[in-house]
């Protein structure tokens, strides 16, 4: 699969409120990982969503999400999430954004450094369901990356 385009003409806009509920579940998705409430992924994604974080295995459903990002992160002492500069625009029958991520990680004791951050674009599909904006198909890419990778690895 591949992400979508760019491109992001000024005629494809979708109405306010539309586009404001896109932005929010992009808040919505840092808050949940932040703040360990995997289950609030459920209101995020689709069920069947896809996922390309770049440096794993692509994830196929919300639950995969879920059990990847708990694995990941329940370990770490903090993180911090921020998602900024997003566009978002109508993709067919439903819509298409991208946005910046700086991703803090911490864990204190971890020999090398307790910091690991990242930042990158996230590109989403998105479908609009009866509850409202899902993403249908997530994928980052990642920018840059600073600090100890060891911080997310379980078995450091």
């Amino acid at each position: 699969m591949k992400p979508p385009s760019d491109d992001y003409p000024v005629d494809a806009c979708l109405s306010l409120e539309d586009e404001r509920a896109i932005v929010n579940a992009t808040h919505r998705y840092a808050a949940a990982i932040d703040r360990r409430a995997w289950d609030e992924l459920d209101e995020v994604f689709v069920a069947d969503a896809y996922v390309d974080y770049s440096f794993v295995p692509e994830l196929r459903g919300t639950d995969a999400v879920k059990e990847f990002v708990s694995a990941t992160l329940k370990h770490l002492d903090s993180t911090q999430h921020m998602v900024a500069n997003h566009q978002v625009a109508a993709d067919g029958d439903g819509a298409k954004s991208r946005c910046y991520l700086h991703a803090q990680h911490t864990r204190r004791g971890v020999e090398g450094g307790a910091n690991y951050v990242v930042g990158g674009i996230y590109r989403d599909r998105w479908t609009k369901a009866a509850e409202g904006w899902r993403i249908a198909e997530r994928y980052l890419e990642i920018l840059w990356i600073e600090g100890n990778p060891a911080v997310v690895r379980p078995d450091s």
